[in-house]
């Protein structure tokens, strides 16, 4: 991923013209955002991100040809280095919590305001999680009505120490930053983290810990 240094690349996919041609703009106005494509549909978006390679890819969750979780299933699967960002006209507890799971890194209504996009996408290139707050209301409210499937792994204090600023959306070196310890000693714990929770990512591992009331 991008350091702060570095633009992030991004690639826009909505097939709404005038609101994809809206992100599009506020992407070019950034001095720390390099937009590399659009798309107006699902399968020139995956197309798109498998020829460019964008860091972040902003998708809007309905999409004809292929909807945005198709995309980012296929992006998944075929094991590409592009993190998702989906734009939702609504938020939805179950979808949200889906793509999550998924490994999609950011949820955001698409009321939010162009700024706001431009953060997030800032934040998933370095590594974060962005979710709207509607998004993670609704996000608790689904995991809680789920049924738990045995109990609780046990966590080392200073796993759920890394659980806990993983859920704030501080990346590897902010978190090494944050409980003074190197890159590499945080990433031996997130791969500890994944394999206690059965996940293979950030995003994925803060909701199977919230599903889990392992995070308040």
């Amino acid at each position: 991923m991008s350091s702060k240094r570095e633009r992030v690349t991004v690639l826009v996919a909505d097939d709404h013209p005038i609101y994809r041609e809206g992100i599009v703009r506020a992407v070019g106005e950034r001095p720390d955002l390099t937009l590399v494509g659009e798309a107006a549909d699902g399968r020139d978006a995956l197309d798109k991100i498998r020829k460019l390679s964008p860091e972040v890819a902003v998708l809007d969750i309905r999409m004809p040809g292929l909807d945005g979780t198709q995309v980012l299933s296929a992006v998944r699967r075929d094991g590409l280095e592009t993190e998702v960002l989906f734009l939702s006209a609504f938020m939805e507890p179950e979808l949200a919590y889906k793509t999550v799971a998924a490994g999609a890194k950011g949820y955001l209504s698409k009321e939010s305001s162009r700024k706001e996009v431009c953060e997030a996408i800032l934040t998933i290139g370095r590594g974060g999680t962005a979710l709207a707050s509607e998004a993670q209301a609704g996000l608790a409210r689904e995991i809680q009505e789920r049924e738990r499937t045995g109990g609780p792994p046990q966590l080392t204090d200073r796993e759920q120490e890394v659980l806990r600023l993983v859920a704030q959306g501080l990346s590897a070196p902010e978190i090494g930053r944050e409980i003074h310890l190197s890159k590499t000693t945080v990433k031996s714990h997130l791969h500890s983290l994944y394999a206690k929770l059965s996940v293979s990512d950030r995003a994925a591992a803060v909701a199977e810990a919230m599903r889990r009331g392992l995070l308040e």
